[in-house]
């Protein structure tokens, strides 16, 4: 008889397949799976199937390494989303673009037209809580020191 464990963890999944028995002994490695696991996704881009009987082990992720975003909670609205995006490791290791944090906004379910996102991202910049400056791919933005705190 055929039994299947799946985990989903942010936009990456694991579903391991076999017998019972298999499956649960699987599972008792879970902590040293995870950690491979984890490897694994940052090689790929989405999916990796291993069928090394007697257990089938299928890795899936929705996004690509380099578009790999942060799950925010809820947002009040547009600004406060913007903040909690820029206020993770993803917004603070480098400046990011509109179309980043409009990207990050759409894997978090968070719909914003892009005239919307620009109208706050310049008011949240005369606001002082966050910094925008011009690169040669546009204009980036980050959180304001004082916000950063």
């Amino acid at each position: 008889m055929s039994f299947s464990f799946r985990v989903k963890l942010n936009q990456n999944e694991v579903e391991i397949s076999g017998t019972h028995k298999q499956v649960l002994k699987t599972i008792e490695d879970l902590p040293k799976l995870i950690e491979n696991m984890s490897k694994a996704f940052a090689h790929m881009n989405s999916e990796v199937v291993v069928e090394e009987p007697p257990v089938k082990v299928r890795l899936t992720s929705s996004a690509a390494p380099s578009k790999m975003y942060p799950s925010i909670k809820k947002a009040k609205n547009c600004s406060q989303a913007v903040l909690k995006l820029l206020a993770t490791e993803w917004g603070v290791w480098r400046p990011r673009t509109m179309s980043e944090i409009v990207e990050a906004l759409k894997a978090n379910a968070i719909h914003y037209p892009s005239t919307t996102l620009s109208g706050v991202l310049s008011w949240l910049v005369k606001r002082g809580k966050i910094r925008r400056w011009k690169t040669d791919a546009g204009y980036v933005y980050i959180l304001a020191e004082k916000e950063a705190t």
